[in-house]
């Protein structure tokens, strides 16, 4: 999702229907998963996978197995269980974060989860890295946002036996796209010991389908995990950029409050935000991701297919940068 304010009365209509067809008794985290869900990419060795590969077989599953993936539907709650069991899989110590939310104009409440894998590292201060793994009705969410799972969990596989120096918290939050539900509640259960020890918030949304890719980062000296990010582009030749500061509400290599780095930046959590889209066209605000087809999350052109005809080898180029960047970044953050 790119902003809360453009939330589609659309897309809210559709989570509600959704949600009113689901189990009224919840999900049970101990539930048998379907054996399409429980598939693992194929046993290639990591070492002999380009950047990227991994990340596109888990963007391909939850496009093509499992579809969209609106909040509170069961399509949702197989996504989440594909992101538990691949953390399970790397050995992560994984839990499942249940919680409750009622979308606005809503009288009825509905459930969602966040699945959490930790990862110690050489210090217990901990980053965490999340992207949101529900959809809205339109399309099939591969930008929006199965590209960003799918870099989250490439990287994980990736560090499975490197010590990094911070423990890494890695998150596929719940009930994004109906007003950031599970990054919320995720900070809102946070102790203030908890946030002291959190040294920052990698958000990962929307990264296949944009002109330009980008990092955006905290204001000032909070902005580390942004400049370490274009250091490491510039060292490996990665054509990364930031928002240039054309508009005067979001400073130069910033952005706004409107994903799941949101909440964390409002707990004062220095955050850095990898996305792929257009800061220098229309209102100058990075919502229109191409100057060619417009915007394509939240619309039936997120589709792997659809992003492939109209960008040839956009996905891949984009895949593999991320994938890059976001392991040299964890490698190397201190």
């Amino acid at each position: 999702m790119k902003k809360m304010n453009v939330l589609s009365t659309i897309a809210l209509s559709s989570v509600l229907l959704v949600a009113c067809g689901s189990n009224d008794e919840g999900t049970n985290e101990s539930e048998a998963l379907p054996e399409e869900v429980e598939q693992q990419p194929e046993d290639d060795s990591t070492d002999e996978q380009a950047s990227g590969e991994i990340a596109s077989e888990h963007m391909n599953h939850l496009v093509s197995e499992i579809g969209q993936r609106v909040a509170a539907s069961e399509e949702e709650r197989l996504a989440g269980q594909y992101v538990k069991a691949q953390f399970e899989q790397l050995d992560l110590e994984t839990d499942v974060q249940f919680f409750t939310y009622t979308p606005d104009e809503s009288d009825e409440s509905f459930e969602s989860e966040n699945i959490i894998g930790y990862k110690p590292g050489e210090s217990e201060q901990e980053i965490i890295v999340g992207a949101h793994y529900d959809s809205v009705s339109e399309g099939l969410g591969a930008d929006d946002n199965a590209s960003g799972v799918g870099v989250m969990l490439e990287a994980a596989e990736r560090l499975q036996d490197i010590q990094t120096p911070y423990s890494i918290v890695f998150i596929g939050f719940g009930a994004e796209e109906v007003g950031l539900q599970g990054s919320n509640h995720y900070v809102n259960e946070m102790s203030d010991d908890e946030i002291e020890n959190t040294v920052g918030m990698i958000n990962l949304d929307s990264l296949i389908a944009g002109d330009k890719m980008y990092v955006h980062g905290s204001e000032g000296e909070d902005g580390f995990i942004r400049d370490l990010a274009l250091e490491i582009a510039d060292e490996q030749g990665l054509d990364l950029e930031v928002n240039p500061g054309l508009n005067p509400d979001y400073p130069e290599g910033t952005t706004g409050d409107w994903s799941d780095h949101a909440p964390f930046n409002q707990a004062g959590i220095p955050y850095a935000y990898f996305e792929a889209t257009n800061w220098e066209i229309d209102e100058l605000d990075g919502y229109t991701q191409t100057e060619d087809h417009g915007s394509i999350w939240h619309t039936e052109e997120d589709t792997l297919e659809a992003i492939d005809e109209k960008f040839p080898g956009r996905v891949e180029e984009r895949l593999s940068t991320f994938s890059t960047l976001l392991t040299e970044v964890l490698k190397s953050v201190d």
